[in-house]
């Protein structure tokens, strides 16, 4: 475990230095992911849930988590499961890192597979903060 913890505060190090993050405003995130192919109908939770697992920053890391694992980027992506530090790997076939960059578009790739086969329910920030909750409406954003 200590070893674990080692290494990736060595590679978070690394990344740190090569890595540069974003942090969307509210509509900014919301049009982005429209434009990245998320369900306009939808946007209210997505946005809910990248609100409540990252603040809506590109360069969020979380964790350690119970199992040891690490979450990354914008949607939290669980580094056990759905990517791999320094190769391309887990189910979505990605780099942990390449999900701390302020490029998108693999994390939304990412999150749509997440979606598919768990729905907002793989999130627990969506589940505890936006799941039968009045959330924030950002149609708003579209009116522009």
């Amino acid at each position: 475990m200590r070893l674990r913890l080692y290494i990736f505060l060595a590679s978070f190090a690394i990344l740190a230095s090569v890595c540069t993050g974003k942090k969307f405003s509210r509509c900014e995130l919301a049009l982005e992911l429209v434009r990245q192919g998320l369900s306009e109908e939808k946007i209210n939770d997505w946005v809910c849930l990248v609100e409540n697992e990252s603040a809506r920053n590109t360069s969020i890391i979380g964790g350690p988590n119970k199992n040891g694992s690490f979450d990354y980027g914008l949607f939290q992506v669980n580094g056990k499961f759905w990517c791999s530090l320094g190769i391309e790997g887990g189910d979505c076939h990605v780099k942990c890192e390449d999900m701390i960059d302020d490029n998108i578009t693999d994390d939304v790739v990412c999150a749509r597979k997440i979606f598919k086969r768990h729905g907002f329910y793989a999130w627990n920030g969506w589940v505890k903060r936006c799941e039968n909750k009045e959330i924030p409406d950002v149609h708003y954003c579209f009116t522009a």
